[in-house]
């Protein structure tokens, strides 16, 4: 009669089994790793997002940086040619209403 295996020892099925168990474990993890790899972004597409993202930036910058030129620009024209010709046709007329009521 042959003794059986010891207590501690395991039968050549039941480390199959386990072998097996690992062995989908490790499919699973490499699995869930190339899941994750593929939801990351690149670098050099990060580069080029934030090369993208950074020339908006800078061409915005320049169209407020006009705006604000035809902005100063507009106020020198309103002044140049609205308040100051109003100003001419008041102050004579004020200046003759005050002379004659003085009188």
């Amino acid at each position: 009669m042959s003794p059986g295996p010891a207590p501690d020892e395991l039968t050549l099925g039941e480390l199959a089994r386990r072998f097996e168990e690992r062995l989908a474990d490790v499919r699973d993890d490499i699995q869930q790793l190339g899941l994750r790899i593929d939801s990351k972004v690149s670098r050099e597409v990060y580069d080029l997002r934030q090369e993208v993202l950074s020339a908006r930036v800078a061409a915005l910058e320049t169209l407020r940086e006009k705006d604000a030129e035809r902005l100063i620009a507009t106020r020198r024209w309103m002044v140049g040619a609205v308040v100051i010709p109003l100003v001419c046709v008041i102050l004579p007329l004020l200046i003759v209403l005050l002379h004659g009521q003085s009188s």
